[in-house]
């Protein structure tokens, strides 16, 4: 089949799925979500993301209607039965169907839960990526996976229309985090990243880009820098599920990195080594 989609104990292709007007998610973006791409039908870092998807709903007082062990099975079937071996995978809970109402009384009582698997690709890392920047105006719990996204909605669009990839977001010097990725910078040889506060969404590729880097023996640095660091910065890259690490060649209309191709090719082979593993590949597909 080409997707596959579930919403509250209905499953059929995401074209034929319905949901109620009075969902809390068309009103207020009421809810959670988590979304990881597939190799080889291998959800790749799942657990990790389920994880952060049952971490976000508790931060709002959502109670996902699904074990965790549950729903990981179904995300895992679904990811098999599409025909495609590259999809993303979205997992989505809200609070419900109920009268349209502010307080969480109106929800009905019972949580949404939302699946659907499609086919999609990662982002391609033999290329490199050119960004904007601006002003980080979100709210300030960006920690949680909100499908509250108007404002990177907003960030994206300026971006394309300035034929660019991706925005990155800073709060007065302070580099935050981009739009839909989390952004780090390679200077003499170690890896700078922001912590994981309120500020960013603390991204699983991420984690893992760190977690490799230490592992390879690079010295991490997770301390806020400052747009100007980032500008002077040997290499500047973004990462998210979809971009296990993208190289940012230009921000602004002005070229940033290209002073150490030989770590950012590193850290890049190791990306897809971990994929490749972890779908239980090896080599080219």
């Amino acid at each position: 089949m080409e997707n596959i989609a579930y919403y509250n104990g209905t499953i059929a292709p995401i074209e034929q799925m319905r949901v109620p007007m009075d969902e809390r998610a068309c009103y207020f973006a009421d809810g959670v979500y988590d979304a990881m791409f597939t190799v080889g039908h291998v959800p790749l870092a799942l657990d990790d993301h389920l994880a952060r998807f049952y971490r976000s709903a508790k931060k709002v007082e959502i109670d996902i209607p699904m074990p965790i062990g549950e729903l990981r099975e179904m995300v895992l079937d679904f990811c098999r039965r599409i025909d495609s071996p590259d999809a993303m995978a979205y997992v989505q809970a809200t609070r419900g169907v109920g009268p349209r109402g502010h307080a969480f009384r109106f929800a009905g009582g019972k949580a949404s839960l939302w699946v659907f698997v499609k086919p999609d690709v990662l982002d391609p890392m033999d290329r490199d990526y050119r960004c904007i920047t601006m002003e980080d105006t979100r709210f300030l719990h960006c920690d949680i996976k909100t499908i509250n996204l108007l404002p990177s909605v907003i960030y994206t669009q300026r971006a394309e229309e300035r034929g660019c990839d991706e925005t990155i977001l800073h709060r007065g010097e302070r580099v935050t985090e981009c739009a839909h990725s989390n952004v780090h910078i390679l200077k003499d040889g170690a890896l700078r990243t922001a912590p994981c506060d309120n500020l960013i969404l603390p991204g699983i590729t991420r984690a893992h880009r760190i977690a490799q880097c230490r592992q390879m023996g690079i010295p991490v640095i997770e301390e806020p820098f400052t747009v100007r660091e980032m500008m002077e910065a040997d290499e500047v890259f973004f990462t998210s599920a979809s971009a296990l690490c993208c190289r940012v060649r230009e921000i602004d209309g002005k070229s940033v990195g290209g002073r150490d191709l030989e770590l950012i090719g590193r850290i890049q082979r190791a990306a897809w080594d971990e994929a490749l593993c972890e779908a239980g590949l090896s080599g080219g597909r």
